[in-house]
């Protein structure tokens, strides 16, 4: 005979289940990494819907972040549905200047939630978080991370176990390991650092180690023509045009994780989002390192968060929840940790038996976590995508030799502060 207890809590699944029967759950995400992850993503949905009866999820794969927010935004224009979307950490001024997103403690509300929404790192939340309210749930996220090659390392006559840890050893170990062939071609560079894709978010580290933030916490003020930050460009220019130590002019985000793992750079900065492509690509023993330091040490958090769309149905939202509190949970957060090499994204991921073996045998899982004291937001501003775009346009120059430093990061203050002037 079952118990009154079972019956009883047999009858509240049923009526919860109930409220959600029949419920679909849309949601658009980016991929901006390498590795088959469409598979993974629609193997999580498969097992959510298996233990949700009556919540269909249909993930779409959507390209990169900023492919992901145009056809999230254009589908919701349309009247598609999209109840979610892993969307840029960086969107929410923008998401909720178009007044399409809620907050997740709106819907969050019970004890259990909103002990799940302070269970994340405090660093991943502050792209997220908008006047104490939480618009962004932290899912695939990463810092800048600082690959080496050992044998390129042991090549040339350096420690294969100690990285360069400030800008003055990196610069002198970069022109060791450059390699050139008899007609004086490089073979190898030094290093390399992606500026074409996500070039401000590679600067903001160079930034942030010469001890500056591109932007203020309320997103309406940034600080490019700081004297350190001038001096953050004219150091990431000098590593081509002055020290030869890298390619002159724009290196490719998208051929970069390539040209380290067949041997063409010697060390390369990239997200960790990468770590796991690089270890299964690499036929040559690599390390991982925090970024080196000038004033200090530093790189912004960056990746995608989950937000949920306005226009839904309280059904919807229950599932949404439920969805993304599946999706966040530390055993998915770590497997998703693995199989990419995104940051898990919460402390409980990295106390779950899988991460904790993993990253025993592979201590690289660690770094970008361990990252997270010298870390600082991903620059987000009202009117993000053209104040962006400003900083781009004057690495770009800058890298370029089309203007100095100086020069490029003073214009685009000044055209920063026209575009921010309203929101102060």
């Amino acid at each position: 005979m079952r118990s009154i207890f079972a019956i009883v809590t047999a009858a509240l699944i049923g009526l919860a289940q109930a409220a959600w029967a029949d419920t679909e759950v849309t949601f658009y995400y980016p991929i901006a990494v390498g590795g088959p992850l469409t598979k993974v993503i629609d193997g999580y949905a498969a097992d959510f819907e298996k233990s949700n009866p009556g919540v269909k999820v249909k993930p779409i794969y959507a390209g990169n972040y900023d492919d992901a927010r145009i056809k999230a935004l254009a589908a919701l224009k349309a009247g598609q549905p999209a109840q979610i979307s892993v969307l840029f950490s960086i969107d929410i001024y923008e998401l909720l200047e178009q007044d399409v997103i809620m907050a997740w403690d709106d819907v969050a509300t019970s004890a259990d939630d909103k002990a799940w929404i302070k269970s994340f790192y405090p660093a991943l939340m502050l792209n997220g978080t908008y006047k104490n309210k939480v618009y962004g749930i932290p899912f695939q996220r990463s810092t800048i991370v600082m690959y080496w090659n050992k044998d390129a390392f042991k090549e040339a006559g350096l420690d294969p176990n100690k990285p360069p840890a400030n800008w003055d050893e990196m610069t002198r170990m970069a022109g060791k390991l450059v390699k050139k062939d008899a007609s004086g071609n490089v073979q190898r560079w030094g290093v390399e650092v992606p500026s074409t894709g996500y070039a401000y978010w590679m600067f903001q580290a160079f930034a942030r180690q010469n001890g500056q933030d591109l932007m203020n916490r309320d997103g309406n003020q940034t600080n490019y023509a700081n004297p350190d930050v001038i001096a953050a460009l004219q150091y990431w220019r000098d590593l081509g045009a002055k020290y030869k130590v890298m390619p002159e002019g724009t290196v490719e985000w998208g051929t970069l994780r390539q040209a380290f793992t067949e041997g063409k750079t010697a060390i390369m900065w990239h997200t960790t989002g990468n770590l796991t492509a690089v270890r299964d690509q690499a036929k040559f023993p690599f390390g991982v390192a925090m970024l080196p330091a000038a004033k200090q040490r530093g790189s912004p958090t960056g990746g995608g968060n989950f937000y949920l769309f306005k226009k839904t149905t309280p059904e919807e939202r229950k599932a949404a929840l439920a969805f993304v509190k599946f999706m966040t949970a530390p055993e998915r957060a770590a497997d998703w940790s693995m199989a990419t090499g995104y940051v898990a994204t919460s402390p409980a991921a990295y106390d779950t038996p899988k991460l904790k073996d993993y990253a025993a045998g592979f201590p690289p899982a660690l770094v970008a976590r361990d990252q997270f004291q010298y870390a600082t937001p991903e620059l987000s501003t009202f009117q993000t995508g053209r104040v962006r775009k400003l900083l781009d346009d004057a690495i770009q120059a800058s890298l370029t030799g089309q203007k100095q430093p100086a020069d490029a990061l003073k214009a685009a203050q000044a055209e920063a502060d026209k575009l921010l002037k309203p929101y102060r």
